[in-house]
């Protein structure tokens, strides 16, 4: 099977753009991409494009020239764009396009997301008690992670002042002022134990991947990033997963992202002690704590001992959340995946600036959650 590479990535600025289109915003994404590739889109031959606002977004080929493309839409919640990518990196490994492209586009009303039910397939008793609610849901889980497995206020409040400050050497983060942990404590509670600062938002911005065949990469660039592998995975009977209108009796069902990780590593020849820098999803302090076991990267409850140590800050062990996460960026559903690998690529080549990780890093990894209880996984490396 021919291996699919990334040798071009762009990134609209996410945050609020008021009267710019959620199309526009893609389509900057789309130049800067292919620019960063070295080509033209009339060359581009086919790709993805993925967004929860835009009901039709394959037609930003109005915005970028009418070749005839075949663009595909997907949407598959907060793993959106990490299908984008799997799907225009399977279209090269199987031999129907040389290159592709993955396209991450959205533009979100504030406040949290919203809506009834009925379209989860859940039932409307579900959105009486407030349950379907994200922000409800994630503060009930790391309620009880924290008491399970000793990890304390403190540690959520490190998590969230991390991400705020790696989010301050980002210039295309949205929320870029440093909050100290004790700032991050001193804030409201929204959900207990999460408070007003521990939490992203829905926000704007988009952002694209150009791919291409890994024996033709030389045409375009001396730092082609591989795709190691991709999984997606769905939540299995007795998971409690955000959007799940029932809570697991008895042994404990495995979540989805550790699923995906486990069918990810084993694709890419990879083990969890070999990624040099993670992207994981922190739709809250609390998620990122999480993520860090079920990904594979720690052991349930070790979180507490490596945040305080500093292992996932910039210049730690193993460095978390880079460029700020969700929490300094926000959650442009469509775009949040494909920016997590935009940064991946960027310190996998050296060109990371301020937030440039130490050393040679050659392996990248990035990881998506959300409803229905879906997970994605990307494993890059040099």
């Amino acid at each position: 099977m021919t291996e699919a590479v990334i040798i071009g990535v762009g990134l609209h600025p996410f945050g609020r753009f008021p009267g710019k289109p959620a199309m526009d915003m893609g389509a900057d994404a789309v130049r800067l991409a292919l620019a960063d590739a070295g080509v033209t889109w009339p060359r581009i031959q086919g790709g993805y494009v993925g967004s929860f606002e835009v009901a039709n977004p394959d037609a930003i080929v109005g915005k970028l020239g009418l070749t005839g493309v075949p663009l595909r839409g997907v949407f598959n919640g907060c793993a959106t764009a990490g299908t984008a990518v799997a799907l225009a990196a399977r279209a090269i490994e199987t031999g129907e396009h040389d290159l592709t492209i993955a396209i991450g586009l959205d533009k979100h009303p504030r406040g949290a997301f919203a809506a009834d039910p009925s379209v989860a397939g859940i039932p409307s008793w579900y959105g009486q008690t407030g349950l379907f609610l994200t922000t409800h849901f994630f503060g009930m889980k790391i309620n009880r992670y924290m008491h399970d497995h000793g990890i304390s206020h403190e540690t959520l409040a490190r998590v969230a002042s991390k991400n705020f400050r790696n989010a301050a050497g980002n210039e295309k983060a949205w929320r870029r002022t440093p909050l100290t942990p004790e700032e991050i404590l001193a804030s409201p509670v929204l959900n207990y134990p999460l408070r007003q600062y521990m939490y992203c938002g829905p926000d704007e911005g988009a952002a694209a991947l150009v791919l291409c065949r890994a024996d033709q990469a030389h045409k375009y660039t001396s730092t082609p990033v591989r795709v190691r592998s991709t999984s997606l995975r769905s939540r299995r009977l007795g998971a409690f997963e955000v959007q799940s209108p029932s809570f697991p009796v008895g042994e404990p069902v495995e979540s989805p992202t550790v699923d995906a990780a486990r069918e990810a590593y084993e694709r890419a020849g990879i083990g969890p002690e070999d990624v040099d820098v993670a992207q994981l999803q922190d739709t809250d302090a609390g998620s990122e704590i999480i993520h860090m076991a079920e990904n594979g990267l720690c052991k349930d409850g070790e979180q507490e001992r490596l945040i305080a140590e500093g292992a996932t800050e910039i210049g730690g062990r193993l460095p978390v959340n880079t460029d700020g996460g969700l929490l300094g960026n926000g959650e442009p559903i469509g775009a949040s995946g494909l920016r997590q690998i935009h940064e991946i690529v960027l310190q996998l080549r050296g060109t990371a600036g301020p937030r440039q990780i130490p050393g040679t890093p050659r392996v990248g990894y990035t990881h998506l959650y959300g409803a229905p209880g879906v997970s994605a996984v990307t494993i890059l490396s040099t």
